[in-house]
């Protein structure tokens, strides 16, 4: 495959509040008009290629680079999401109107190629790809407006790519690329792995039943060097039970004291995790703070009074005990968005940021660097969170959109495609985590068993929502033996009919193939309408 993304382009475009208008190359390097100029550094290493861009006068809410480039033959290509993944992930052929977030591969039968930013840019990079081209959008904006760089050059992003041979597989090939584009991962210094309460509490718990769950959970690792967690979610704090579901980030009556609790979960066997939603809140803040009221109070993290609130909850968290902090909800806080709504607008809320001088990207990254400073030793997983932002900071991403305690047809379409087609992103950019197996009689065990060990054998981390009172002796007999494999090291399972099937059932591991049958033969676990896929 010859097509090469560190060639000159074709074309330069740059988006400023009077416009697009197209920049002019002046060097083979270098496309400017009057007010916008934007940089190909040839003079970096082989491997990548960085792109700058200065607007001393004018706001800058995008740049877009094509290259041409003529698809003769047929081929599949494969994107990523902006955020977690919404079980729709796979290989597709030309679709000039997909929107393929940070990178993208190509494979036309015998050869796969990749390309794509490093993860950290300092824009919202998008892929498009066509018969007759490729093309780069970078979404440069600060929230709904355009940056003011001022006197700042950006380096908005860092390109590279990867051309695999007919010996490599577009699996080794995705996973070369990822890799590539993130230079200094972050992983737990060992596998991760117990309960969370969510996907059959939801929401309605007590600080003497989350002592239940971590009971349960140490029996169940039994005598585990490598002890498991219990991850308190969303029901703890004071603004719990609250449309919006946000702070403050303080214990209620059923939770009245955070740091006890982590201590006796710790005098349980287990390690303390918990749960926050760092941009709402329902307390009373400084108004410059609040970016938008709605069901609370919508932080702005573009505001520094904003980021050391955060900063003190986060680190009093920390402070209390829990060994792992899960923040929610800041992608669509921050843009009124979910990812599988995005597509080629990120951005859905019309009021501004505090500060237009950084993008929102680097806004982003700025949250989550503020979430992980003050967390100390504490492990992080983001969910609903940027993972090309998140990568290199955060130890644990949450993949995928939600599973469930209630739906197996939920369950199947977002947690297996997830799995799979995030696992290249799993050891290169973090600890990959495609969500809960949410075991509750709602759910058939014969399907949700196979959900089970899939995760306890993918060598991701593996979290289990059950109540210590309606599980089986068959599914205690089951979690015990997941447990017992998962609190160990492993070989990452590698999905192998990924290419033609969006819900991969023919699984490579410990070397050997696995087949999973996700679907059954009760006609009611079939989708009838929509309401069957969105719980």
């Amino acid at each position: 495959m010859d097509f090469n993304i560190f060639m000159t382009p074709s074309l330069v475009l740059a988006e400023t509040d009077q416009g697009w208008e197209k920049l002019v190359p002046t060097t083979n390097s270098v496309w400017s008009s009057n007010h916008v100029e934007v940089t190909m550094n040839l003079q970096e290493p082989a491997t990548s290629r960085g792109l700058y861009l200065e607007s001393k006068e004018l706001s800058v809410h995008k740049i877009r680079i094509r290259w041409k480039h003529r698809f003769t033959q047929p081929v599949a290509l494969l994107g990523d999401h902006w955020e977690r993944g919404y079980g729709d992930m796979g290989w597709y052929g030309l679709q000039p109107e997909r929107v393929m977030p940070w990178y993208f591969m190509i494979h036309d039968g015998s050869l796969t190629a990749g390309f794509g930013v490093k993860t950290g840019a300092k824009s919202l990079c998008y892929w498009q790809v066509d018969l007759d081209g490729i093309t780069l959008t970078a979404d440069v904006s600060s929230g709904n407006q355009g940056v003011i760089l001022g006197k700042r050059i950006l380096k908005f992003a860092e390109l590279v790519q990867i051309h695999g041979n007919e010996e490599t597989t577009p699996y080794e090939t995705t996973q070369m690329l990822c890799s590539l584009m993130c230079d200094n991962p972050v992983m737990p210094s060992a596998p991760v792995y117990g309960g969370n309460n969510w996907y059959y509490a939801y929401g309605k718990s007590t600080q003497e039943e989350i002592l239940k769950d971590a009971r349960f959970m140490s029996r169940l690792a039994g005598i585990e060097a490598n002890r498991p967690f219990m991850v308190i979610d969303d029901c703890w704090q004071l603004g719990a039970g609250v449309n919006g579901n946000g702070g403050p980030w303080i214990g209620n009556r059923d939770f009245p004291d955070m740091a006890e609790l982590a201590y006796l979960m710790k005098q349980e066997g287990v390690k303390p995790g918990i749960w926050c939603r760092p941009l709402l809140t329902h307390e009373k803040v400084p108004q410059e703070w609040v970016r938008y009221t709605r069901e609370g109070h919508y932080l702005d993290p573009s505001h520094p009074g904003v980021l050391e609130y955060i900063s003190q909850f986060i680190g009093r968290i920390s402070d209390w005990g829990y060994e792992l902090i899960k923040h929610d909800f800041s992608t669509y806080d921050m843009f009124g968005n979910w990812g599988k709504d995005m597509r080629s607008r990120v951005n859905d809320l019309n009021v501004p940021l505090f500060d237009r001088s950084r993008t929102s990207a680097e806004i982003i990254t700025g949250l989550y660097r503020t979430i992980k400073d003050a967390a100390g030793g504490s492990l992080i997983i983001g969910c609903n969170t940027v993972g090309h932002l998140a990568a290199g900071l955060f130890e644990i991403q949450r993949t995928g959109d939600d599973t469930s305690g209630r739906s197996w047809e939920r369950t199947r379409r977002m947690g297996v495609n997830t799995l799979a087609f995030r696992m290249p992103q799993h050891g290169t950019f973090f600890a990959h985590d495609a969500d809960c197996v949410g075991i509750t009689r709602e759910i058939p065990w014969d399907l949700n068993s196979q959900w089970l060990s899939l995760l306890a054998n993918s060598g991701t981390p593996l979290f289990v929502s059950v109540s210590p009172e309606e599980a089986t002796k068959e599914q205690i007999e089951a979690l015990k033996q997941a447990f017992a494999r998962a609190a160990k090291p492993a070989k990452p399972a590698i999905p192998l009919d990924w290419m033609y099937n969006t819900c991969p059932s023919q699984w490579l591991i410990d070397g050997k193939t696995v087949h999973f049958e996700w679907i059954g033969m009760n006609e009611k676990l079939l989708p009838v309408n929509e309401h069957e896929w969105w719980e």
